[in-house]
């Protein structure tokens, strides 16, 4: 069996971490791993494996010796649009989870139980969803196979670690009272209306990623989606309230089966007995977790979906690392 080498872009960094615990778990077929930072993080060493590597500073002449087939990047989109087209022009097929490369049509937005297929068709460089698109698409796409969706409403509400390792200690110190250093407002005992910045639609930015990548991944422009994104006192885990409103008649037992069915889906749904998705459950699970399933009287076909994953794992890393598994798989390095 051939043996690739792969490298982390960002490896010091929240998502990072996470690449790595996620690669030592999921055993893919590796030969070397080159762990890279900026030059802040010289000197510092990583566990992999039970081996120690040294963390790499991030520039082009401690790359292009590396013959790296596969480069995971968690360091931000200023980095991302500098250092992609580095790595794949010295060879490597780029995995990259930040927002730069996501709107290019010529470079695919891929969750590799819903269009993994679009994975093949790269140019060196694949993008990773938002965080809180990835969980949603794999909740949907069973349903859009079987029904056809003509619109979609999002209601999230996102874990302060979506914020990276500054939303995290907002939440962390927020209960001694301290000052909140990412977000506008204290997060702890309180809920946030804006993720990312206001754009002049009235939107949020991360509410139109939402929107532009369901119909992205789903290659479906006509679709109606709307979003509402709120920050939530939670850690680890964010949740979903989507509204879907089908083309085609559906029953609760149809849903239901479509579901049961998806690739990556996990019902729980059993309220006579209060078991539903939460995010204290979803915690370090690479799972989409679905509950609340309902009809949607309001419309002549249509259902509520409560869907909930763990941001930073599947939401980040886990789909990172499954997109590279994909291509291992069809043999495309």
């Amino acid at each position: 069996m051939k043996k690739y080498n792969v490298a982390v872009v960002g490896a010091t960094g929240m998502v990072g971490n996470k690449f790595i615990r996620v690669l030592e778990e999921r055993k893919l077929p590796v030969d070397n791993y080159y762990l890279y930072a900026s030059e802040r993080s010289q000197g510092k060493t990583i566990s992999l494996f039970g081996k120690e590597h040294q963390v790499i500073t991030l520039n082009e002449e401690n790359i292009i010796d590396k013959k790296i087939d596969f480069a995971l990047f968690s360091a931000g989109a200023s980095i991302s649009g500098e250092y992609a087209p580095i790595f794949s022009r010295h060879g490597a097929i780029v995995v990259d989870n930040s927002s730069r490369w996501r709107t290019d049509p010529t470079v695919p937005l891929v969750v590799p139980e819903v269009n993994g297929e679009s994975a093949l068709k790269n140019n060196g460089i694949i993008a990773n969803p938002n965080c809180s698109t990835i969980q949603a698409v794999v909740a949907i796409k069973p349903l859009y196979d079987r029904f056809g969706i003509k619109r979609i409403i999002y209601s999230t509400y996102q874990a302060a670690s979506g914020a990276g390792v500054a939303g995290y200690n907002d939440l962390k110190y927020g209960a001694d009272g301290r000052a909140p250093v990412k977000f506008p407002y204290p997060i702890f005992g309180n809920v946030i209306p804006q993720i990312d910045v206001f754009t002049e639609s009235g939107y949020t930015k991360e509410e139109e990623k939402m929107i532009f990548e369901t119909k992205k991944i789903l290659n479906d422009y006509e679709l109606k989606v709307t979003a509402t994104a709120v920050r939530v006192p939670v850690f680890h885990g964010h949740s979903e309230g989507i509204n879907i409103e089908f083309v085609a008649p559906s029953t609760i037992d149809g849903i239901r089966s479509a579901l049961s069915n998806a690739k990556g889906v996990v019902i729980v749904d059993d309220i006579s007995n209060g078991k539903y998705p939460m995010p204290i459950f979803a915690e370090d699970t690479d799972e989409v977790y679905v509950g609340r399933i309902r009809i949607d009287n309001t419309v002549n076909s249509g259902c509520n979906l409560w869907v909930v994953a763990d941001n930073i794992r599947k939401g980040a890393a886990t789909n990172a690392v499954q997109i590279v598994e994909y291509l291992i798989k069809h043999k495309t390095a």
